[in-house]
């Protein structure tokens, strides 16, 4: 079933987050719903907006992330799509409110359907129908929620119950906290129980009049927002007042209090991809039961599930394990303990380690850089660099390091203070501390060169901007 063309249905991907539990592969500057794909093809925020095709046009899926995502590694995972940009992170509610907001003043007043950026959905016609039934519902002026019909007892997942009832839309009784195991058995027994997936459907205004209703304290922003963007736009608006909004989820704030909550409960093979385990369950399995993303050797090994770097894993007699391998951290853990991972990036963090916040290799929008050697007290750094066809890095200077360039692949524009050299493969540059530069590709193939760091103090925040196409500061 799907949706009349003449429906104006935008969709909302809430692609904030860290994704802390799919360690090592999500880091903080570079989380799992752009890092991640269950495919091997397109990342999981690509995957949550094709699926919701024809129903949802392209030019009608709005994203809303952080500053440091939206200017980051994820800026062009981001950038074909319209968004929005927090400048902090304060939870569900002021995102979606300050996203009904917008949609009510710049799009007519949409069915506004609101949709986290890392879950799986293996029955897309399933789901279609479902966003159907929720669409109707949210015409006639209800806040749609999507339970899903539970195939296990979870203790992961928050639950709704749904008053006793016919049709395929029912009326919420309540929302249930995440339970403990036994009382989880008992709520898929009863079989008014549905998991709580994240995913809610309303006009645009209704979700608002809700927001102003029960969260005053969000409301209030909103509206100093609403008329600064008149005179500065959206986003310059968002980012003078976005910070004062306090931190509340929809759930909490919204709809656990009001009177229009319809749950719609559905089977449409959705994960919450929130852990090692449950990536395990959605991936292709061998006669043994494993799941094995990435070169190895399994002997005697059984259920257990491989992925990361390219180097050889060998597993020899083991079973029941997840074991994630990158160039810096490796993860390995039985498959029930998965969401304990969490505990370890706590640890990392506590530890004054960087494993929690980017990879060795990092994305920026321009390109990518590779940590090749970094030895803490040393005084040098060594990487790799690639510039994308068109990538510009920022014009910038440091102020404890200098920096020698050296191209191995395409040609390079260089600039340092008031010299603009062309460098090809084989040649060098020298750049001195303190020298405003910045390294651009013009050409039609990646630069590729290797830059050697000398300093005191060789950290990724010693760079002062002055310009960047980016909009980074």
């Amino acid at each position: 079933m799907t949706a009349a063309p003449s429906r104006n249905i935008h969709a909302l991907i809430m692609a904030g987050g860290s994704g802390t539990r799919l360690w090592p592969m999500s880091r903080q500057m570079f989380p799992k719903q752009f890092s991640m794909s269950l495919t091997g093809g397109k990342s999981l925020l690509h995957a949550t907006a094709e699926r919701l095709q024809p129903l949802v046009p392209s030019a009608h899926v709005w994203v809303i992330t952080g500053a440091e995502h939206a200017t980051g590694a994820a800026y062009h995972d981001i950038q074909p799509y319209p968004h929005l940009i927090e400048p902090v992170g304060r939870n569900t509610a002021p995102a979606i409110a300050l996203t009904a907001a917008h949609l009510v003043d710049v799009a007519g007043d949409p069915i506004m359907l609101v949709l986290p950026a890392d879950h799986a959905i293996t029955d897309t016609a399933a789901f279609h129908a479902a966003l159907e039934i929720g669409a109707e519902q949210a015409e006639a002026g209800k806040l749609v929620t999507f339970g899903i019909t539970p195939t296990r007892a979870e203790t992961g997942y928050g639950y709704i119950k749904a008053k006793t009832g016919e049709g395929q839309a029912l009326p919420v009784e309540k929302f249930v906290e995440k339970p403990d195991a036994a009382t989880a058995e008992t709520f898929v027994k009863d079989g008014a129980y549905s998991w709580n997936s994240g995913m809610f459907m309303a006009r645009a205004s209704v979700m608002l009049a809700e927001v102003e209703k029960h969260l005053p304290e969000v409301a209030k922003v909103i509206a100093a927002i609403r008329a600064d963007a008149a005179d500065k736009g959206w986003q310059p608006a968002i980012n003078a007042h976005f910070a004062d909004m306090p931190n509340i989820s929809i759930d909490y704030g919204v709809m656990e209090k009001s009177d229009k909550v319809m749950v719609v409960p559905c089977s449409i093979g959705w994960s919450d991809v929130g852990a090692w385990d449950a990536v395990f369950e959605l991936a292709e399995k061998d006669e043994n039961g494993n799941a094995i993303q990435a070169p190895a050797i399994t002997v005697d090994t059984r259920n257990t599930f491989i992925s990361g770097a390219k180097r050889l894993v060998a597993t020899i007699g083991v079973e029941d394990l997840c074991i994630v391998d990158t160039p810096d951290a490796l993860l390995i853990t039985h498959k029930n303990q998965a969401q304990k991972v969490k505990d370890v990036v706590a640890k990392v963090k506590e530890l004054g380690g960087e494993q929690h916040l980017i990879h060795t290799t990092a994305k920026r929008p321009w390109g990518s850089y590779t940590v090749l050697e970094d030895e803490e007290g040393r005084g040098y750094k060594l990487k790799r660099i690639e510039v994308r066809p068109g990538g510009r890095l920022s014009l910038q200077s440091h102020q404890h390091r200098s920096e020698h360039w050296v191209v191995v692949a395409g040609t390079a524009t260089v600039t340092c203070d008031d010299q603009v050299i062309t460098l090809t493969p084989g040649q060098s540059t020298y750049l001195p501390l303190g020298c405003k530069h910045r390294l651009e590709n013009l050409g039609k193939i990646p630069v590729k060169m290797i830059e050697v760091q000398v300093g005191e103090y060789l950290g990724e925040d010693d760079i002062i901007r002055y310009d960047d196409v980016y909009g980074r500061q």
